[in-house]
């Protein structure tokens, strides 16, 4: 798997994969991140990337010119790339989605900045558009990373425990159970007392009893679709 994303500030991504799980995953080779600045590609004596908004309106607007030249020079290299833009005017990101895009071989993500990118860039290349909130960032590089974390750790081999991806929330429509660690008591707050029980069959009973309370009151739309999938 390999993941490329074009941004006018790859410093804002590359520090993500310097620690921890993801880091481990690049060196041991599972997949890799590279970058493509639209400014290098850019056909302005200046390297401009960015115009004013054609109807008028606040703010600037990304130009087409760099990005089709940018992600044409991406397809050339790869015909199986799938490109992937951040916009708040998009479809919500899911789990399902994560679980479908780890299958993959080339992911990039085209970052968006000022008021947004040129709708033909989006018309002409977009496999798909996502949100991640109903909220507006700076820019698509964080979108860009929240979607690359959740596809990543879908990969064989980048967690060390593959287990560990069934009990995770949205895996069902419940949330997850709340978790605790040691030591049992700390500061008088106790872990629940089937917790140390050892009978494993008890624990995920009151797992899901857990996990269906948590549910209704964050999420009771989830609560909803679980009362529904259990008739």
């Amino acid at each position: 798997m390999k993941f490329t994303f074009v941004t006018l500030f790859s410093n804002l991504v590359k520090g993500y994969f310097q620690d921890s799980i993801l880091k481990r995953a690049i060196d041991k080779d599972i997949f890799s991140v590279d970058y493509l600045n639209p400014r290098d590609f850019s056909n302005n004596k200046h390297f401009k990337v960015d115009d004013t908004a054609v109807g008028g309106g606040a703010g600037m607007v990304m130009n087409p010119q760099p990005l089709f030249t940018a992600l044409d020079t991406l397809k050339k290299q790869e015909e199986d790339i799938h490109i992937i833009f951040m916009t708040p005017v998009a479809k919500p990101f899911s789990q399902n989605d994560a679980k479908r895009l780890a299958k993959k071989s080339h992911i990039a993500f085209v970052s968006g900045r000022y008021e947004g990118i040129d709708e033909r860039v989006i018309e002409e290349y977009a496999d798909e558009v996502f949100s991640i909130g109903d909220y507006i960032l700076t820019g698509g590089e964080l979108a860009s990373l929240v979607i690359c974390d959740a596809v990543s750790r879908n990969i064989d081999g980048v967690l060390g425990n593959s287990d560990s991806l069934s009990i995770e929330s949205f895996e069902t429509p419940l949330l997850e159970a709340p978790s605790f660690s040691k030591p049992k008591n700390y500061e008088g707050n106790c872990v629940p007392s089937e917790y140390l029980k050892g009978n494993h069959s008890k624990i995920r009973t009151l797992k899901i009893a857990l996990s269906e309370c948590k549910t209704k009151f964050f999420r009771p739309e989830q609560h909803l679709k679980h009362k529904i999938t259990k008739r």
